[in-house]
């Protein structure tokens, strides 16, 4: 430090609490000691407050109780708030996205008899982005590639349909449903998402307990329930957590017709123009589509989406 203060000396910089300033600027008339003050000063701080959520009564997911009572998942819980509240960038493109995207997953849910509260668990899973893990999972609902085609989605270099939103929706609510079936709750089967079947059956069996609440986990799994919940909640009721917006702020869904093919496609781009959009805009609405053409040598039967061109015109 030493050394740094004698290079900025010798450069007409003045080292004051850990800031250079330099001293021929317009402040370096000013006594170095009237500059400290002025850095130092922090009266701004009374004027920003930071304050303590109090979470919603009675808490609930999928029809369950979420038993507020055990300290520990109380603590859990109220982490999960604030972590979830004070991100403020993240909040609002959880909110602007769930205007676009809600609409598609809760129709879904709703034919596969799958509470309406598992929207949220896409929410945790992806922010609502075909993201990609560090494990391989990919999609909104980060599927794995050996679980899509274990529940029928075609996954390969040329189409991968984890990245199809309808259909990976549907896959996730066939597991879930499983995941109930075989462990007896929905906060189970949303913990199970997470950590698997197996993983959450063993660990049940082994600490001799019926449900989530009373197991012990991994962080990541300690934490994903909880996550659920708070995202729910600050997504239901966003002025209580300090969000505020207009309609005009959220995204909106594009209206798209669909083009049946069963043939290949050998030019993504040229079929495009004949669709009357450019690549990027299909390749945008249709991102199972992973190549620049569709091989399709088993003339499968495809449904790619073209939207309304009066949207995407300069």
């Amino acid at each position: 430090m030493k050394v740094i203060k004698n290079i900025a000396c010798a450069l007409g910089v003045v080292f004051v609490a850990g800031v250079f300033i330099n001293s021929t600027s317009k402040n370096s008339g000013k006594n170095p000691e009237e500059l400290k003050e002025k850095l130092v000063d922090t009266s701004y701080v009374n004027n920003y407050k930071v304050y303590a959520l109090t979470l919603p009564e009675n808490l609930m997911f999928a029809g369950e109780k979420v038993p507020m009572n055990l300290p520990d998942v109380k603590e859990r819980v109220d982490r999960e708030f604030l972590v979830n509240t004070y991100w403020q960038s993240n909040g609002f493109l959880m909110f602007k996205r769930a205007n676009k995207y809600f609409p598609i997953i809760e129709k879904i849910l709703k034919e596969e008899k799958v509470p309406d509260d598992f929207k949220y668990l896409a929410v945790i899973e992806s922010g609502l982005t075909n993201a990609v893990s560090p494990a391989g999972a990919r999609g909104f609902w980060q599927i794995m590639k050996t679980t899509g085609r274990e529940f029928g989605l075609e996954v390969n270099n040329n189409v991968d349909e984890r990245y199809h939103l309808e259909k990976a929706t549907r896959v996730a609510c066939k597991y879930l449903k499983d995941a109930k079936e075989k462990l007896g709750s929905w906060t189970l089967a949303a913990a199970a998402y997470n950590a698997g079947m197996s993983g959450v059956s063993r660990k049940l069996e082994k600490q001799q307990v019926a449900d989530y609440y009373d197991l012990l986990l991994t962080s990541e799994t300690s934490r994903y329930v909880p996550r659920i919940i708070a995202i729910k909640y600050i997504l239901m009721q966003p002025h209580n957590f300090g969000f505020h917006f207009e309609d005009e702020h959220l995204y909106q869904a594009i209206p798209t017709s669909t083009v049946v093919v069963d043939t290949a496609i050998t030019d993504i781009a040229r079929f495009s123009k004949t669709m009357g959009v450019n690549y990027k805009i299909l390749k945008l609405h249709n991102p199972w589509l992973r190549e620049a053409h569709l091989n399709n040598k088993t003339r499968r039967t495809y449904e790619i989406k073209i939207p309304n061109k009066k949207f995407y015109t300069h």
